[in-house]
């Protein structure tokens, strides 16, 4: 049986690498089986800049992203089974949420339910010209439950997620560009790969430490006061000052190059 899931590293022109996964069912809209939950839990272990990866690109083989759930595979399932598969999903969303390297979601087709509930835990979404996207799930008697409800809000704000959940409305890649929901339209899948790959190049030629306690700040500050807020990130901002990148920073600005970080 095929692997669901596809993993291959694209080198970076500084040194490590962006890991690209690719979610492969393309006869079932790259669906979310119980063995694709398992594959990409298993594939999460490495994401680290310690092992030289430096980001991380999820995308759909076929014509979509990822189209939810496996309804076909959950419909055999017990209420223990659905239950158990929810909050596997669940940890699984958070973990790539809360992984220590950059991730954007390059949505190539349809993007529905868990599907966008995946891409919402990335820190960056594109989309091809011809995605479609939406949380569907009031539609099928349900409601988001793979914290859709949850990010979505903090992304496009409280009105507009509301009205996409409660409409069940599945919205073109020009108008989640609109909405905020992402940072680009691509003409194809194939130009959505390469815009994809460029803009994470660009992010990780900054320095890896920098980039994870950045988000750190950014995430657990979205939940603090504002003075709390910079608080944590005065404390953050100061676990920077010994480490091995911000010399490099300070040495290559002094010199007039590119700096090489290291991730120390």
């Amino acid at each position: 049986m095929p692997s669901e899931l596809l993993q291959e590293d694209q080198p970076l022109p500084q040194g490590g690498t962006i890991r690209i996964w690719t979610l492969n069912r393309p006869d079932q809209r790259n669906a979310i089986s119980q063995n694709l939950l398992a594959e990409m839990e298993g594939a999460l272990g490495g994401l680290n800049p310690e092992n030289g990866i430096r980001g991380l690109i999820i995308q759909g083989s076929g014509p979509a992203f990822c189209a939810g759930a496996d309804l076909k595979e959950r419909a055999s399932m017990s209420r223990e089974d659905v239950d158990s598969f929810l909050n596997r999903m669940g940890r699984l969303f958070r973990q790539i949420e809360t992984v220590s390297v950059p991730t954007l979601a390059a949505i190539n087709g349809f993007c529905f339910g868990g599907g966008l509930e995946m891409a919402l835990c990335a820190d960056f979404r594109m989309a091809a010209k011809e995605a479609q996207m939406g949380l569907t799930e009031t539609s099928l008697g349900i409601i988001p439950g793979a914290g859709g409800t949850q990010r979505l809000p903090r992304i496009v704000g409280r009105a507009i997620a509301t009205e996409m959940i409660l409409s069940a409305e599945r919205i073109s890649a020009e108008a989640a560009l609109q909405r905020g929901l992402i940072r680009e339209v691509a003409e194809d899948a194939e130009e959505l790969k390469l815009a994809a790959s460029r803009w994470m190049q660009k992010v990780c030629e900054n320095a890896p430490l920098s980039i994870v306690l950045a988000r750190q700040a950014i995430e657990k500050g979205m939940e603090m006061s504002m003075e709390d807020g910079l608080k944590l990130e005065r404390e953050l901002y100061e676990q920077t000052l010994n480490t091995e990148d911000r010399l490099e920073a300070l040495k290559a600005f002094k010199e007039k190059r590119k700096p090489v970080f290291k991730g120390r």
